[in-house]
């Protein structure tokens, strides 16, 4: 039987939700590394949930205020680009909005990966 989660409307299946669970317990360096600077609105107030379940795919990171996706590209993302770009365009036909970092940005130049944040949550408006 399917489970509602947090997005409204959207049926989540047993296995895709333990998978999610499993992610946020095998965090890479560069998600921890962000997601300390993200967890507990401590990016100017605004609420990012990790591993969390859209339109059928597991996001790095979600701010549901703000409709931004964050997703964290390690090198397993070069031999997939083209699914990636699928992905994003299944993401981005709602009202989502998708940003790609990299492992090595966040890991080298995190205050610069989050000045793109924080223009991106600007654009929103909020």
């Amino acid at each position: 039987m399917p489970v509602k989660n947090i997005v409204t409307g959207q049926k989540v299946t047993q296995a895709k939700l333990q998978r999610a669970k499993e992610l946020r317990r095998q965090m890479t360096p560069a998600e921890r590394l962000l997601w300390q600077r993200l967890r507990a609105n401590r990016l100017d107030g605004f609420h990012f949930r990790r591993q969390q379940i859209i339109a059928g795919f597991i996001v790095d990171f979600y701010c549901h205020q703000a409709n931004l996706i964050i997703e964290v590209d390690g090198s397993v993302h070069d031999n997939q680009r083209a699914a990636d770009e699928e992905r994003e365009a299944i993401l981005c036909s709602g009202e989502l909005r998708v940003l790609r970092f990299t492992n090595a940005q966040i890991l080298q130049d995190i205050p610069s990966v989050l000045d793109t944040i924080r223009e991106a949550l600007a654009v929103a408006g909020i």
